[in-house]
């Protein structure tokens, strides 16, 4: 079997380029043939070590470009990630080969539907977002800060201003968004789909090809089995851990830990940390830590809070967080939701909502319930954990059943 995965980053900078990565490394170690095709470099170290062949165009996203002008063209249509994906794909075997896409809209463009539709190796789709069906890919209003109802390119999405840089970027997402559903054949590869959630498939499915073959695949969580935590351990804080920024609802997590007393720890930066920290100068901003850092502060904390206001696909710092057996308190607009038993191994609160938020944290402020909590999440998430060979073998499945089909 032979797999060409498709990402718009070869490094790990977020959850989707994680998941590829780790993916693609997993299944070479299964003796796999995998080629790794991306724009964006460097290249993961590890990516190399497990045998994996790639593809690099050495080109910028949209975050690393010198220069947005020139980059806007690349962003509609990069046709030298076109051509270099058809040359790729025209070397392989269809009849043993699956291209598995994990991200385009950073960087790669949907140029490379063309690519896609032009090969007779069947395709597959993980959602770690919603750009196929969104123009913004999240569902989620900047302004109003909140998630957004709007059919997607409706008149009424069209015309209501919900990108975080203004309408002329919003109509530039809609004309880009027009192009990949209806000049670039990206849409219409994407036949198979993988989702990492049930709430994921249910905001999509609507707006996806009605004879679309859905798949659900969890993604491998970085977790160490450090047992269940002491009884007698101390509850440290509340604890927030990814990017600062309004859809992941970092606000309503300090002013909810405002109104109980209790101090809000931040792991992460991003374009809100200013502002929070002006606001709040009575919590903690550490900034981003290492892997075994951010695992000893989850540890150590009374609960990860979790309260994002937009749909989210599988956030991987819930599960993390339960394997530490940290309780964890999770906005019930979010998959997040799907991990957390709610009175069992942490709480949901009304998304948005900050006294609602607050009232959940007065409930872990009480140490017998935070322990019992604390233990019920280690337990139920090692009865299953998702580990990377579980992934491994969802993903394998799926492909045989491709090839097969």
């Amino acid at each position: 079997m032979r797999i060409v995965v498709v990402s718009d980053h070869a490094h790990v900078n977020g959850g989707q380029a994680k998941v590829a990565i780790e993916s693609a490394k997993g299944l070479a170690r299964r003796g796999a043939q995998v080629d790794f095709f991306a724009a964006v470099g460097p290249v993961d170290q590890g990516l190399q070590d497990a045998g994996v062949a790639v593809t690099l165009l050495g080109q910028d996203d949209v975050l690393t470009t010198g220069s947005l002008a020139r980059f806007g063209a690349q962003w509609l249509w990069n046709e030298p990630a076109r051509r270099a994906l058809a040359g790729l794909l025209d070397q392989c075997d269809p009849a043993e080969t699956v291209v598995h896409v994990h991200g385009w809209s950073k960087a790669l463009s949907p140029s490379i539907g063309r690519a896609l539709c032009a090969t007779r190796a069947p395709v597959v789709h993980t959602l770690h977002d919603f750009y196929l069906v969104c123009p913004n890919g999240g569902f989620y209003d900047y302004h109003a800060a909140r998630n957004c109802g709007r059919t997607p390119m409706s008149l009424a999405c069209i015309s209501h201003d919900c990108d975080s840089r203004g309408y002329h970027r919003k109509l530039i997402r809609v004309g880009r968004h027009a192009l990949m559903r209806h000049a670039s054949g990206l849409y219409g590869s994407a036949r198979r789909i993988v989702t990492i959630s049930r709430l994921q498939r249910e905001v999509a499915a609507p707006y996806l090809r009605r004879d679309t073959i859905f798949h659900t695949i969890d993604n491998p969580v970085d977790a160490v089995d450090l047992g269940p935590r002491a009884p007698d351990a101390p509850l440290g804080d509340f604890l927030f851990v990814g990017r600062l920024s309004p859809e992941k609802g970092p606000r309503f997590f300090a002013e909810a830990a405002r109104r109980v007393g209790a101090r809000a720890t931040f792991v992460g930066d991003g374009p809100s940390m200013a502002a929070l920290q002006a606001e709040f100068p009575e919590a903690r901003f550490l900034g981003w830590r290492k892997a075994d850092e951010v695992r000893a502060l989850m540890r150590a904390a009374r609960a990860l809070v979790f309260p994002s206001v937009w749909y989210e696909g599988q956030p991987l710092t819930v599960y993390e967080a339960l394997a530490q057996g940290t309780p964890v308190i999770v906005s019930d607009l979010c998959a997040g939701r799907e991990a957390v038993v709610d009175g069992e191994t942490g709480l949901w609160f009304r998304s948005g909502d900050a006294a609602a938020l607050a009232a959940a944290m007065t409930r872990l402020q009480h140490d017998p319930t935070a322990r019992a909590m604390s233990r019920a999440a280690y337990e139920r998430y090692w009865a299953a954990p998702l580990t990377l060979d579980r992934h491994v073998d969802a993903t394998i499945a799926v492909y045989e059943e491709m090839l097969a089909a």
